[in-house]
């Protein structure tokens, strides 16, 4: 049975400023962030790991990078397009609060609405657009690892990560969210037997992290 590891990315510049980052945005890791990347591999270091795939934006592949240098086996870290995150248009690069003022039905509905998100407005990706990219490349993903002592460590973002998790475990859109978000350098696992069906092993794991979450945690 395959298990996969998905991580957040550490926390960055924007994410602390609550900004969104999107697929084309992007700021450094947090100085803090490379400490608690060292606590999620203390995590991480329990488990024999037969391959690490990353987002090719840099947060996310400084991340995956971090994780491959700390754990005791050597592993390359392979970039693959369809881990990035949402293209989230004209939201790029703008601070929540202002995203609300401009866009108040488009951001309501991407956070606590899926079904309703109409990503033209914004000129961005929709659920759908994401799930066709992402899903493919998971599958992939298990494909190359199908033994059952496989455990295989997917870097990636929190908006798209959240959506992908759920739509793997059957969810619909209206029910993309209602476990929230998920957390920087978080770990959340699957296992799958067949790369079709799959069971949620931990959801938004953080209780290796040495100090109390904030709202700038969770997207």
């Amino acid at each position: 049975m395959t298990k996969l590891f998905f991580v957040r990315h550490g926390k960055t510049q924007w994410n602390l400023e609550g900004r969104y980052q999107g697929a084309h945005g992007d700021s450094p890791l947090l100085p803090a962030s490379y400490q608690e990347i060292s606590q999620l591999v203390s995590y991480l270091r329990q488990f024999n790991f037969a391959a690490i795939y990353t987002s090719p934006i840099k947060r996310a592949r400084t991340t995956a990078k971090e994780i491959a240098r700390q754990l005791p086996q050597t592993l390359p870290v392979q970039p693959l397009a369809g881990l990035r995150e949402f293209d989230l248009g004209k939201m790029e690069g703008m601070k929540f609060a202002d995203v609300a003022k401009l866009y108040p039905t488009e951001l309501t509905a991407f956070r606590h609405h899926a079904d309703q998100y109409q990503a033209k407005n914004v000129e961005g990706e929709s659920f759908s657009e994401l799930f066709q990219r992402m899903t493919p490349t998971i599958k992939q993903i298990v494909a190359t690892h199908p033994k059952t002592t496989d455990n295989v460590v997917i870097v990636s973002h929190g908006a798209a990560l959240c959506a992908e998790i759920r739509h793997l475990l059957g969810y619909s859109l209206d029910q993309i969210r209602a476990q929230g978000g998920l957390a920087n350098t978080s770990t959340t696992i699957l296992e799958t037997k067949d790369g079709q069906t799959y069971h949620c092993v931990a959801w938004n794991k953080t209780d290796y992290l040495k100090r109390k979450l904030t709202e700038s945690d969770i997207v």
